[in-house]
């Protein structure tokens, strides 16, 4: 079995979209460990809608949209780290995150020490706009500081050419390509913008 994790330098800045292409363009499930916030159309739901890929069922549904450790203590619910271990599914897998990797899942556990424990490649996505090379060279930092290997970083937004040449210069990291935004987030628009992203480099990394 081989998989991915994707996660982020913050929380909404597109990485379920970016999972969504991913997991289409490399023939994968995905897998939302923890999903806190049931409102609107889950993680889950959006991946499955715009791969059409298998989608596996989330370890934790959370109804409350917060930082998990909240969400769960919300409910009366203790996120188990057990209950987080990859599933052996025979096959290409795509692992998201929830938020950033400083995200608490419990107060005494960071999701960032549940990636590095998952020992798979990781798929750093960084939003285009003011603030990300601060944001990104700190996770690229933090993930580095926990033994974790890293893939790239793929890019989120409108083009900022110098702050990527930047990032991946001082973060001595590989830049995989930039996904723009979408005027209309549909499986066909999605699958052919993602054609900017390097997926032979992420496929050769798991």
């Amino acid at each position: 079995m081989s998989a991915v994790i994707v996660t982020g330098t913050d929380t909404g800045i597109g990485k379920t979209l970016f999972s969504a292409g991913l997991t289409r363009a490399l023939g994968a499930s995905y897998w939302k460990p923890v999903q806190a916030g049931l409102e609107d159309e889950t993680d889950s739901q959006t991946v499955a809608r715009l791969s059409s890929r298998p989608v596996l069922p989330e370890a934790y549904r959370l109804r409350l949209p917060a930082s998990p450790h909240l969400s769960a203590e919300h409910e009366g619910v203790r996120i188990d780290p057990a209950q987080l271990a990859l599933p052996c599914i025979g096959g290409p897998l795509v692992v998201e995150g929830a938020g950033g990797l400083m995200v608490p899942l419990t107060r005494e556990m960071l999701y960032l020490q549940v990636i590095a424990e998952w020992h798979a490649p990781v798929v750093l996505c960084s939003r285009t706009a003011l603030g990300t090379i601060n944001h990104t060279l700190l996770s690229l930092a933090a993930l580095r500081a926990a033994g974790c290997r890293v893939a790239g970083v793929a890019f989120i937004g409108d083009e900022a050419r110098d702050s990527r040449q930047v990032i991946c210069e001082i973060g001595a990291v590989r830049d995989l390509g930039r996904l723009p935004r979408l005027d209309r987030v549909t499986p066909e628009a999605l699958e052919a913008a993602f054609t900017g992203i390097d997926v032979g480099t992420i496929r050769g990394a798991m």
